[in-house]
């Protein structure tokens, strides 16, 4: 069923009515729409981009933590588990990898093309990102979602006891928009802090803020450390091929490690040798561990990897080229809007979480969640969340769409002091970049780096609070430059509480486990932070 349409002229504001909105058009914002749908709702999705394109999924090859029914089910669960620095909670894991495994057989019972094994069976363990996205558009406009591409969200709605609906800039029309819903999910990805990495563009940390400002916490903000192995002055990471890499520095002689060994595969704890070189100096690569059939493998399933190489003439396998490490923040970090009920609700009436824009660690705890996993979590999320939200919407069916609802954005919108012009987003991003990209700030971390870290950006989020903004659709710009700022926040805050290593999070000066920090990290607020540990035993929700 299509949403009340209000207005209607190309002119006016675009004002809209729903049961259920969902933000956010990558894999878990179109899981999201298909079970709120499914359950009756009326369902707009509303996305930056162009559902189907958009996001960092689309662009690239991505396998899933594919989990059978069965005895063994337990054990891949356990043997994950041990792997995540004691922070995921089991009950989370089991659930995601069934509700996955069932939505992969949806997949392939709608008509998305798995290719087959050997023995016949059908390969439900990949997804490859272009036309998987394409098929979920499809599927999408078929349940009757209404789909608003490249109209991005600047901000919710409440009417005082929930959230009820979302507002923003028609980029096409230059018109603002708003739709009033009974319910939202938030699947708006994470934040990449404005790295050159693939899909990530426009995952800037907006659903952060915009959870942050209708009362939402977050948590795992402090693992943001995952940085991917990419040739120099591109935007892939993908790390993969460098398993099958020997390194190189400058001038050609070996890269070796702390006990004179030439450091290869570089993926693992021999990043660590890597990230080290590259703070001294250029760092090369080449891709002469691969025999023959492997080249022709790597070459097959990881395509995209290998077109900057084959457009400068140079053959991995055989010639030296340049590479760097791509930080990826909270994309393949951890870290995201906590949740409070096993719907992925936010402990906001109204307001649900999906994907990258969740924190994942209860899936993965201090370490990253890779493609796999974090493929798996955006399929499950995104089906609870929308089952979730269609729930809230029904129980608040005799509950009539009031006028009284305010938006809830000021970051980057409104101001709190006289608006300076020469206040620019781009020169926020860039005083933010400096303090969270760098391997020597983010890579390896300090207290008194972090502290100094923390003290610039607090500077800066005054700037941005008093000054900062803009006209018309420019304030998607200044929007997203809050929403990195405030990201960066809460994520330095997060590492500078965590008074410990532990998974991505590598501290120089406490270089150990703590048992005391067994635990999460909340942070809350968006002027005033707010810093608390989880409760032992309370790490997270199921039901």
């Amino acid at each position: 069923m299509s949403p009340n349409l209000v207005k209607s002229a190309s002119s006016d504001p675009l004002q809209l009515q729903a049961d259920v909105l969902v933000l956010g058009g990558g894999p878990s914002g179109a899981w999201a729409a298909l079970a709120a749908a499914e359950d009756g709702a009326r369902v707009i999705l509303a996305d930056k981009g162009y559902l189907g394109t958009s996001g960092a999924t689309a662009p690239s090859n991505t396998g899933t933590w594919c989990v059978p029914p069965g005895e063994n089910r337990g054990q891949a669960v356990e043997r994950r588990w041990q792997r995540t620095g004691g922070l995921a909670d089991q009950r989370w894991m089991l659930r995601c990898v069934d509700q996955a495994y069932d939505n992969l057989l949806k997949l392939s019972e709608w008509g998305y093309l798995f290719p087959h094994e050997d023995d016949g069976q059908l390969y439900i363990a990949n997804l490859r990102g272009p036309d998987y996205m394409r098929f979920m558009r499809r599927r999408v406009l078929k349940a009757g979602v209404t789909v608003l591409d490249h109209h991005p969200a600047l901000e919710l709605l409440s009417d005082g006891d929930a959230v009820t609906g979302a507002s923003g800039v028609d980029r096409q029309r230059n018109r603002n928009w708003s739709v009033e819903a009974k319910a939202v999910v938030l699947a708006t990805g994470g934040c990449a802090f404005h790295e050159r990495i693939l899909g990530a563009t426009g995952l800037t940390g907006d659903g952060y803020l915009m959870a942050a400002e209708a009362g939402a916490n977050l948590s795992g903000m402090e693992f943001t450390g995952k940085y991917t192995l990419a040739p120099f002055e591109t935007s892939l990471n993908k790390g993969l091929p460098y398993r099958w890499a020997t390194f190189y520095r400058e001038d050609g002689s070996p890269l070796l490690d702390a006990n004179g060994d030439q450091v290869s595969n570089g993926i693992g704890e021999r990043e660590k040798d890597i990230a080290k070189a590259l703070i001294e100096g250029p760092v090369y690569a080449r891709l002469d561990q691969a025999e023959s059939a492997l080249q022709d493998w790597l070459r097959r399933g990881q395509p995209n990897c290998f077109v900057p190489h084959d457009r400068a003439g140079i053959d991995p396998f055989k010639d030296l080229f340049r590479i760097t490490l791509r930080a990826e923040g909270t994309v393949r970090g951890t870290g995201g809007i906590m949740l409070a009920t096993s719907d992925c609700g936010t402990g906001v009436p109204g307001l649900y979480v999906a994907g990258d824009a969740a924190s994942r660690e209860n899936m993965t705890g201090a370490v990253s969640g890779g493609g796999a996993v974090n493929s798996s979590w955006a399929i499950a999320s995104g089906w609870w969340s929308g089952k979730g939200a269609a729930t809230h919407s029904r129980k608040s069916a005799r509950k009539a769409f009031r006028s009284v609802s305010k938006p809830l954005g000021e970051a980057g919108l409104r101001p709190s002091g006289n608006a300076r012009r020469d206040l620019r987003s781009a020169d926020i991003i860039d005083a933010v970049r400096a303090e969270v990209i760098p391997l020597e700030k983010n890579y390896f971390r300090q207290g008194t780096t972090l502290q100094t870290s923390g003290e610039r950006l607090e500077n800066l989020w005054q700037d941005v609070r008093q000054h900062l903004y803009a006209d018309g659709p420019e304030r998607v710009r200044s929007r997203e430059a809050a929403s990195i700022a405030a990201s960066a926040r809460w994520s330095v805050a997060s590492a500078l509480a965590r008074d410990e290593s532990r998974g991505m999070h590598r501290r120089l000066d406490r270089p150990g486990n703590d048992l005391s920090f067994a635990r999460r990290i909340i942070v809350g607020g968006v002027d005033n932070l707010s810093i608390s540990r989880s409760e032992p035993g309370r790490e997270g929700i199921a039901s």
